[in-house]
């Protein structure tokens, strides 16, 4: 084990992209995004993971007599990924066994441990963790496909979403920004302690108000076509695609109803720029059926020529988080094909 702090996150990076390019996950995030799917990782590498409603605890590791895993239940779905992501570090990284409380998620904030109780074996973890989770090379990817430049990453609603597609909570993305190195500790902590998700919520849904701001609204646009979205219960979209309607062409929202999903508030919105011949942008907030999955698919086309569409958005979706009491459902999904 390691013998210092530097040496520690060292070792758990490191770890981390030994993992990645044992799985492939580079090859395959590289081609549709989404985040990296910790619990389908545990699988993978035939790691015994429970989910249980664990009482002051997010998660354990245990050695005896055989490896294994326990994650909560009683939290929501992103601070579950990171669990167990943790977790994995443990065993990833030969470690003792440990039970691993709320201080998961408070380290994420430090560069340097309050105390060392445990040798360097959490540091470890926490660098394994968010290299695996949170790979800088992923978060780079997104930027580029949302069309990012460096200080956007110091708009909140950019970190919220960037968090969103990295299956990541808002503050764990600001400070994880900050150890990849691409924002300041100025910026990340103006963002986390400035800057609460609800706020962020409430403004992109305007003036929509659901019963209650526990899932996530996401912002799409034409940028994430092609790309996989993988959420939980009661979240929000909000399309904000532009519409050339002035040649006759509409976005066919029929097509996300006829998916189950509810419109809640469909206006348009003039684009300012005289280049773009009279286009509007056609801001949707659609509201997901219960536990979806499947593939979203939305056409820009003329009413009375619909198999010739201008454009397109089709997105994959699971919104079946977050993971519920016994096997993880990538457990259950192997299960299944095994029968």
């Amino acid at each position: 084990m390691a013998t210092n702090y530097a040496d520690a996150v060292r070792t758990g990076t490191m770890a981390a992209a030994r993992l990645h390019q044992t799985l492939g996950l580079r090859e395959s995030l590289g081609s549709q995004g989404g985040g990296v799917d910790v619990f389908e990782a545990v699988q993978d590498i035939d790691l015994p993971l429970l989910l249980r409603p664990l009482d002051g605890l997010l998660g354990a590791y245990i050695n005896d007599p055989s490896p294994g895993v326990l994650v909560t239940t009683q939290r929501p779905m992103s601070i579950q990924r990171f669990t167990a992501a943790h977790e994995l570090g443990h065993y990833r990284l030969d470690h003792q066994p440990s039970l691993d409380d709320e201080n998961v998620l408070r380290r994420m904030a430090l560069t340097q441990p309050l105390h060392n109780d445990h040798g360097f074996q959490e540091v470890e973890a926490d660098a394994f963790a968010v290299a695996f989770m949170l790979p800088k090379w992923l978060i780079l990817w997104h930027a580029n496909n949302q069309g990012w430049s460096s200080s956007d990453l110091h708009n909140p609603s950019h970190v919220y979403q960037l968090s969103l597609r990295l299956g990541a909570s808002y503050k764990a993305m600001c400070w994880t920004l900050l150890r990849h190195k691409l924002i300041t500790r100025t910026v990340a902590n103006d963002l986390a302690e400035n800057t609460q998700p609800r706020t962020l919520k409430e403004a992109l849904l305007a003036s929509y108000e659901p019963q209650n701001y526990h899932g996530n609204v996401w912002h799409l646009t034409e940028r994430d076509a092609n790309t996989r979205i993988d959420g939980s219960r009661n979240d929000l979209f909000v399309l904000r695609l532009t519409e050339h309607s002035n040649g006759g062409y509409l976005w066919d929202i029929d097509q996300l109803k006829q998916s189950g999903f509810g419109i809640v508030n469909d206006e348009r919105e003039a684009v300012d720029d005289e280049d773009i011949g009279g286009a509007v942008v056609r801001r949707v907030t659609a509201s997901p059926p219960a536990t979806y999955q499947g593939r979203v698919a939305i056409s820009e086309c003329r009413p009375w020529d619909p198999e010739t569409p201008l454009s397109s958005l089709q997105v994959d979706v699971d919104l079946t988080g977050p993971e519920i009491e016994g096997y993880s459902r990538a457990t259950r999904r192997s299960l299944l094909q095994a029968a």
